[in-house]
């Protein structure tokens, strides 16, 4: 038996991604479900890799549910369209509409593109407020399009997301800044 066999490959990238979420301090359960390992196996990954005060924290509860969270600010909404944009890039939003996506969308190669796409957001929004979860959540919510959908600015054409049942709000936050700036010089 060879290292390389694809089981042990498989394996490999599954402990990888289950490694990632937890620095990104996601659930045991939300890694159980993206990487198919046991919560035993998570937990003791937890243990062996991140010591106890290792400034990794254990989440605990229930996972965001609520959709408002990403449409509550224009901050927020700003910082939501970043990082749909970034799970659209990294290949993480299904081409069609999922009915089942919590079950129907989890699996390791699409959990990578999750973290990549996450790390990059991280990366361009520092100080952002959105957790792995959120954006996990994100992803679920615009693939099913029962709450939120993708659409575009009316303006510039940049990526938005917005509530599905909203009549306003069908522009991003730089063509609102722009629109209310030039309103006020006149």
């Amino acid at each position: 038996m060879r290292i390389s066999d694809d089981r042990y490959n498989r394996d490999r990238i599954r402990f990888d991604l289950a490694l990632r979420f937890i620095r990104h301090e996601a659930r045991t359960h939300t890694i159980r479900i993206w990487t198919g390992l046991t919560d035993d196996r998570i937990r003791k990954l937890y243990r062996s890799y991140f010591p106890a005060n290792g400034g990794v924290a254990r989440r605990r509860g229930k996972s965001p549910q609520l959709a408002s969270f990403f449409l509550r600010t224009p901050r927020m909404r700003h910082e939501t369209a970043v990082l749909a944009s970034m799970c659209y890039l990294y290949g993480v939003m299904p081409q069609e509409r999922v009915a089942d996506a919590p079950r129907r969308m989890p699996c390791a190669q699409r959990g990578e593109a999750l973290c990549g796409a996450y790390e990059t957001y991280r990366r361009l929004v520092p100080t952002s407020r959105i957790s792995l979860e959120h954006a996990i959540y994100l992803v679920t919510s615009l693939a099913r399009g029962d709450e939120l959908r993708p659409s575009h600015c009316a303006d510039c054409w940049g990526l938005i997301v917005v509530d599905r049942f909203a009549v306003s709000g069908r522009r991003c936050r730089n063509c609102e800044n722009w629109r209310h700036g030039k309103l006020l010089r006149r």
